[in-house]
């Protein structure tokens, strides 16, 4: 019962997560966007409200999924070659969030140096990544 709970809030936060992992970047479009101080200002509260809300959610989900590990254990991790490259995959994801963190703070000192259309890619780039990731999980190719 407990590796279900353990399964279930991983899950959860997750989607949390990328609900803000999602939205903060296409906040970065329409910041990128606009010439107008007060929006450029509005839009930095919310870039900085969105990130630290989501923040536990991205920690969450790290320890909810190291306890499932821990849970399954070492001889299971080993065989799991598929939970490898989730892995790798995931360490691609945080690694975009913190560079996310990066651009919000750029934005923050109105020293943007990017397009809205970059913002647009950017928004769109972990998408892929996302869907390797929950085909690793739940197919469990290799």
């Amino acid at each position: 019962m407990t590796l279900l709970w353990l399964k279930a809030l991983h899950l959860f936060f997750m989607l949390a997560w990328m609900a803000g992992l999602f939205y903060l970047p296409r906040l970065f479009v329409y910041h990128a966007s606009t010439d107008n101080q007060a929006v450029k200002d509005a839009y930095k509260v919310m870039e900085r409200r969105l990130f630290w809300f989501v923040s536990p959610f991205a920690l969450l989900t790290l320890l909810f999924g190291l306890a499932l590990i821990h849970m399954y254990g070492i001889h299971w991790f080993k065989a799991s070659g598929w939970l490898h490259m989730k892995l790798l995959l995931l360490v691609l994801i945080y690694a975009y969030y913190f560079y996310l963190y990066f651009l919000m703070k750029d934005f923050a000192a109105d020293t943007n140096k990017h397009s809205s259309k970059f913002y647009r890619i950017l928004n769109e780039a972990p998408v892929l990544i996302i869907l390797a990731i929950v085909i690793l999980a739940v197919v469990k190719p290799f």
